[in-house]
């Protein structure tokens, strides 16, 4: 059933957590502030009829500290305030508060009829091991760079990450429709160059194209894709948003989509959940995160969790593929493989690509990396 089906009975609740910063002595008030901005945004005495007060008003669910100044707040929404779609649940979650900086949201609780609105990943990590025939060992992926390389350049990158045995190649996320390297060429010409390579190694893999643009253009790129026999695409849902990512990973693309995380931390939304959990629910079948001691800040705490919730148990939705990225190295290979085990999917773009003359040796380097390292991974 997809989103905006069916009916959420008006009394079912769904539980939102956040982050708060506040002196001891004001958080209480801080809170419930909280909690009519998330719902009513208004004052409780200007409600005029009973009826809302009891069903729509958000409530305090509890408070507790963190330490001296950050507390955890934890809400009770009304389920049907969200209309079981996805713009509207991220507004009710976080619309306006995530106007205020010292309001961070870092958990959600859905009730099962809210949860049933939303299919969760088409294919997940285990429809994409299907799709590559690879359902033991971790995964390989690496990205086309750098931006300003023409579409023959491209094609040509694609044909040796291909005949290395990388099971997935992406466009970079900032690789769209520019003048030096334009969707429908580039697609074409990648396409061709990783369908060559794969005849020759009987060894599966994708190419995946950056989708980009206004609904229309979206719509044509996904067309000539599907017709050019791409079998993912990559795409940024912060930058198309949440509603169009979660129509076209759902209904209009045949194949799984993997989503990437620019603009996420532009919200004060904790990363496990907006991209473990928030991600993997409006459909995304694998979701790039920043890994551990790369070029960005997130923790192995933080990345820990973020895999957690993309893997683990939830309803009815599949698992969705991890995929750490940012910074990494084949030397690493091994640390990132006992860190997330082997379902996720380790995506490795610049230090390929600094080997220069030697990236064929490189890349074979890190897909024979992946494989002995998931043979000594039992998790």
């Amino acid at each position: 059933m997809r989103a905006g089906a069916g009916m959420i009975p008006r009394m079912e609740r769904l539980l939102a957590t956040y982050h708060i910063t506040a002196a001891p002595q004001d958080i209480e008030a801080r809170a419930q502030a909280l909690a009519l901005e998330q719902s009513v945004e208004m004052p409780e005495a200007a409600i005029m009829r009973d009826e809302i007060r009891a069903s729509t008003l958000g409530r305090v669910q509890s408070i507790a500290a963190r330490d001296a100044q950050t507390f955890e707040v934890t809400l009770s929404l009304a389920a049907s305030t969200t209309g079981h779609e996805t713009g509207q649940l991220m507004n009710m979650l976080f619309g306006n508060c995530s106007l205020q900086p010292d309001v961070r949201l870092v958990d959600v609780d859905l009730p099962p009829s809210l949860l049933a609105a939303f299919p969760g990943p088409r294919f997940g990590l285990e429809g994409i091991r299907q799709r590559l025939e690879a359902p033991e060992r971790a995964l390989t992926c690496t990205a086309l760079k750098p931006q300003g390389l023409d579409v023959g350049s491209l094609a040509a990158l694609c044909g040796t990450f291909a005949e290395a045995g990388i099971d997935i190649i992406k466009d970079d996320h900032g690789i769209a429709n520019q003048e030096y390297s334009p969707f429908a060429a580039r697609v074409k010409a990648c396409q061709r160059a990783v369908r060559a390579a794969t005849s020759r190694t009987g060894r599966r893999c994708f190419y995946a194209p950056s989708l980009s643009g206004p609904p229309d253009q979206l719509r044509a790129q996904l067309a000539l894709a599907a017709e050019e026999g791409v079998e993912m695409v990559l795409a940024a849902p912060m930058l198309m948003g949440l509603p169009v990512f979660q129509q076209l990973a759902r209904e209009i693309f045949p194949g799984p989509v993997l989503a990437h995380p620019a603009l996420t931390g532009a919200l004060g939304i904790a990363p496990p959940l907006f991209l473990g959990r928030l991600f993997r629910l409006f459909g995304a079948d694998a979701v790039i995160f920043p890994n551990f001691g790369g070029r960005f800040s997130f923790s192995l705490e933080h990345c820990h969790a973020l895999v957690k919730a993309a893997r683990e148990p939830w309803s009815h939705l599949r698992p969705a593929l991890p995929v750490p990225a940012g910074g990494m190295s084949v030397e690493r290979v091994p640390e990132m493989i006992a860190a997330y085990g082997k379902h996720c999917m380790l995506l490795i773009g610049g230090n390929l690509l600094s080997a220069r003359e030697a990236l064929p040796a490189r890349s074979r380097e890190f897909v024979t990396a992946v494989e002995t390292a998931s043979r000594g991974e039992h998790r």
